[in-house]
């Protein structure tokens, strides 16, 4: 029995209860995961209450084998309000040593943790950032870029120009707390590694939350990066682009290690381009992210589908994260690369000849930033290809993406009662990233003035746009899943931060 005690990033659905469901799909009763009661984790921009989180902790770990934790959860309250916090280095110390103590009371407890390095929009909203980011959210990321580039000796004349004139435009008061807070940050990023060296924390990944080439979470990495070579802990230190996908990730990671398997994972891309495109909201080629997420997970790349054990195959970008489309976009208005650069037809066709060599095949839709590929999954419907495919994700960034693909799929293949019945995880990924991101948001959207809301704000109309989400997923079941999801019940649907932007299901399906 291995009892694994979750600390999550926050209370969306992606964080909180993906990990468990993906844990069901698995039906091995020797795994438990226990979470803290739902009341503790706050609400958005609400911080946990972090004193009876770390008493449910201490009170919990008694009785456990493994500690997957956020670390963000437990020091500042979760993934907005460590953009929003006014921590003391005093406070941020004895949380540090609180967790410390834990490791030494019950030294066999092994503790897999993540930390963000805070990330830094590139618009001006503030929804999830301080209210001043609505403001100068646009100019903090250029201040970012800017300074970054100076430090790496790139344009240098031009850039110090530049620099002078965007920070003279953010008021001081502005730039000292935006600093203040991430030096802080920061501070517990390198806290993190320095446990990790001395043994307290046994598996560390810093994901890299919305980055970009160049700017403050560059620079931060940089130096996270140089902390992790001196210390030889490239093993036992991650930094990839990610966040709400990571608890899954690990999740994934602690299991294949309990069972000692190292799944053989074949890689295959809809585009000749598409491991060198850097997508949006990340800093790097997607090839090197997908090599991370594998590796992270517990899985390991192979030359060909012969000797693989799952066959990955990745719907990939065309264009550059500068000019990569949106998925709603895409809709109405697909730019002509996504047509010469690609070729779905081919894609779709090796998916079934994979599944008829009787390969488990995986399908990370990363076309588009935030939700599925509309053209794609039409043709994997006409195929009827949607009830074969081993797992599934489409859903905001492509590091969200990948993790939740692999760690469904490797989590699932330990599946050993499996009879071929649709899974449930499947179909909610279907219903929720191609169904409600793709579609049902875009309708809403498009309809938000005479609906009486905005994008990022439902006020009192919540009751009103879940009875019509749920009309309208209801709907596309019926349209486009029901050659494959017989026994699937959507029963009802929430906002769990009262936005458009997310969506929680709530779904059944008869065993």
């Amino acid at each position: 029995m291995t009892t694994i005690l979750y600390i999550p990033l926050d209370e969306r659905p992606c964080n909180l209860t993906y990990p468990p469901s993906l844990l069901q799909s698995m039906n091995d009763p020797t795994f438990i995961l226990e979470t803290p009661p739902t009341s503790l984790l706050g609400q958005k921009k609400r911080p946990a209450d972090q004193g009876a989180l770390w008493n449910w902790l201490e009170e919990e770990a008694s009785r456990a084998d493994i500690l997957l934790c956020s670390l963000d959860m437990l020091f500042y309250g979760g993934i907005v309000p460590s953009r929003l916090h006014y921590k003391h280095r005093q406070e941020l110390d004895a949380t540090v040593n609180r967790l410390i103590g834990i490791k030494q009371k019950w030294p066999a407890l092994k503790i897999y943790a993540f930390s963000l390095i805070m990330r830094v929009p590139a618009y001006n909203l503030s929804d999830e950032e301080p209210d001043y980011y609505a403001r100068y959210g646009e100019k903090i990321f250029r201040w970012g870029w800017l300074l970054d580039k100076i430090q790496r000796d790139q344009d240098e004349q031009a850039c110090r120009g530049e620099l002078d004139l965007v920070m003279t435009s953010i008021p001081q008061d502005v730039r000292e707390d935006y600093l203040s807070r991430r030096r802080l940050n920061h501070y517990i990023n390198t806290e993190a590694i320095r446990l990790t060296k001395e043994g307290i924390i046994d598996f560390l990944v810093i994901p890299l939350d919305d980055c970009a080439e160049y700017g403050f979470s560059a620079s931060e990495q940089r130096t996270l990066r140089k902390l992790v070579e001196e210390h030889r802990l490239h093993i036992q230190v991650h930094m990839y682009p990610g966040a709400d996908e990571v608890g899954s990730a690990l999740l994934c990671r602690i299991i294949n290690e309990r069972k000692a398997a190292r799944p053989r994972i074949f890689v295959r891309y809809s585009s000749t381009m598409g491991p060198w495109i850097i997508p949006r909201y990340e800093d790097r080629p997607l090839g090197e992210s997908v090599k991370s997420q594998i590796t992270v997970t517990g899985g390991v790349m192979v030359d060909s589908s012969v000797e693989a054990d799952l066959v990955l195959m990745i719907n990939s970008p065309t264009l550059d994260h500068g000019t990569m489309q949106e998925a709603s976009q895409a809709l109405v208005d697909k730019d002509p690369s996504y047509y010469s650069f690609r070729n779905l037809r081919e894609f779709t066709e090796s998916i079934n000849y994979y599944l008829q060599t009787g390969r488990k095949v995986a399908l990370a839709d990363v076309a588009f930033g935030n939700g599925a590929d509309h053209e794609l999954m039409q043709m994997l419907e006409g195929a009827g290809l949607l009830g074969k495919l081993h797992s599934y994700a489409a859903w905001n960034t492509p590091g969200n993406t990948l993790g939740t693909v692999l760690a469904h799929s490797l989590i699932r293949m330990h599946d050993q009662v499996a009879d071929g019945k649709p899974c449930k995880f499947l179909l909610d990924r279907y219903l929720e990233d191609w169904g409600y991101q793709v579609l049902v948001r875009s309708y809403l959207n498009a309809h938000a003035d005479e609906l009486g809301i905005t994008y990022f704000d439902l006020k009192e109309e919540q009751p009103k746009i879940r009875a019509l989400a749920l009309e309208h997923l209801q709907g596309f079941i019926a349209h486009h899943l029901q050659g494959c999801s017989k026994g699937y019940t959507l029963q009802s649907v929430y906002f769990p931060w009262n936005r458009l932007f997310e969506i929680g299901l709530v779904t059944t399906l008869d065993s």
